[in-house]
């Protein structure tokens, strides 16, 4: 029973994260088709939700009055969330400035991101709503790239990549771009079997009238938006070509994996609506992506326990000083920098894993399955810095 749990365990590590993609890339060879593109030019509607984002707030204007889009056809919309800063009043002076192109919608009270978005985007006039964080900055096409997916009828949603800018300067930066280079294989992939369940908060759209008004406790909008909209029968498209760019620090933060974490939890009630009728491969998909990945962490642990009930025995016995070593670069890196940048990837991947454990602590010292992102905000850097809740 102790070497079933072992193989059992590892067996599972090992198809989250190599098995799970060989066996999407077959299938979307087999199964996989792409929505068609024309180059079409919608009215869009792009929306930036901010709290205290004083220090970003002028340089993502100066982004968004730039991007290469009709000038006619493009409003640029700041919803700030309560801001207790000079948001409102920098966003305020561009508006005066730019008559028509720049909007602010002044919400006096802080409520949440969820709530933000809800409001604000039957105010808004395009018939795409592209959303965008207020520190993320768009490549000039990336916009005129992105709603060419709208131009096939199935298309409800689209969403964007994003690329870490800085990453040398991040003491996890490298590590980080790695892990969004296999994300964004994943995503491909799935995407071409009309199974991709979320976006990328950093650049993603929808057609205005399909958006679904989620619950203000929402934590991942970026997933439970696109996702009700698929939910409805429309495909979400992946677009590699429409690129965002985020600082390589915005990314870090144990607090942010939590959340992450939590959004992954808060995701499993949506596969309710994949059962009827159902839509097998965005089941798999979503189980294998986002379920899989929750279990990882325990069975790191499992594997590990295991391994030392069965030593004495010569496999058993290698298998256990692997991870050995692996567990103990993962400490290293912990508090120092390792060289070469390949030997931080143990840590890395011991940290986004155990979000889970943390995650868990503030489920039963809040009492509910899902803390509010305020909470969740709690084990990392203060709030005043952190983005709209």
């Amino acid at each position: 029973m102790t070497k079933l749990l072992f193989w059992i365990s590892a067996g599972w590590i090992g198809y989250v994260y190599i098995g799970y993609p060989m066996l999407l890339w077959a299938l979307q060879a087999v199964f996989g088709s792409s929505p068609r593109k024309e180059p079409v030019q919608p009215s869009v509607s792009l929306l930036i939700a901010a709290y205290n984002e004083a220090r970003v707030i002028g340089e993502k204007i100066r982004n968004s009055l730039a991007l290469d889009y009709p000038e006619g056809k493009l409003e640029v919309v700041v919803a700030s969330d309560g801001s207790t800063d000079t948001t409102a009043e920098i966003v305020r002076s561009f508006a005066a400035n730019q008559p028509g192109r720049i909007r602010l919608l002044d919400f006096k009270k802080n409520r949440g991101k969820m709530q933000v978005l809800n409001d604000a985007v039957p105010q808004l006039c395009g018939k795409i709503v592209a959303f965008s964080d207020a520190s993320s900055m768009l490549a000039a096409d990336s916009v005129r790239v992105l709603v060419q997916n709208f131009s096939d009828p199935r298309v409800g949603a689209a969403s964007g990549v994003y690329r870490l800018l800085k990453k040398d300067q991040a003491r996890m930066g490298s590590s980080e771009d790695l892990y969004w280079k296999y994300e964004t294989f994943l995503k491909v992939q799935e995407a071409k079997l009309g199974a991709f369940t979320g976006a990328h908060g950093a650049l993603f759209a929808i057609q205005r009238e399909l958006y679904p008004f989620p619950s203000a406790d929402t934590i991942n909008d970026d997933f439970t938006i696109p996702m009700r909209i698929l939910e409805r029968g429309y495909r979400v498209a992946y677009e590699p070509a429409a690129v965002a760019y985020e600082e390589a620090h915005e990314m870090e933060g144990f607090s942010r994996r939590v959340r992450i974490t939590a959004g992954n939890i808060e995701q499993l009630r949506e596969t309710k609506g994949l059962l009827f009728p159902p839509r097998p491969f965005v089941l798999f998909c979503l189980l294998s992506h986002k379920t899989g990945r929750l279990l990882v962490p325990v069975f790191m642990i499992a594997a590990l326990v295991a391994n030392l009930f069965l030593l004495r025995q010569f496999l058993y016995n290698w298998l256990l000083l692997g991870q050995a070593i692996f567990y103990g670069l993962a400490a290293l890196g912990a508090v120092t920098n390792l060289h070469p940048k390949f030997l931080r990837l143990p840590y890395y991947f011991c940290m986004i894993n155990s979000a889970l454990f943390a995650w868990v602590y503030q489920a039963a010292r809040h009492g509910r399955a899902i803390p509010s992102r305020i909470e969740l905000d709690q084990l990392g850097k203060p709030a005043a810095n952190s983005k709209p809740s």
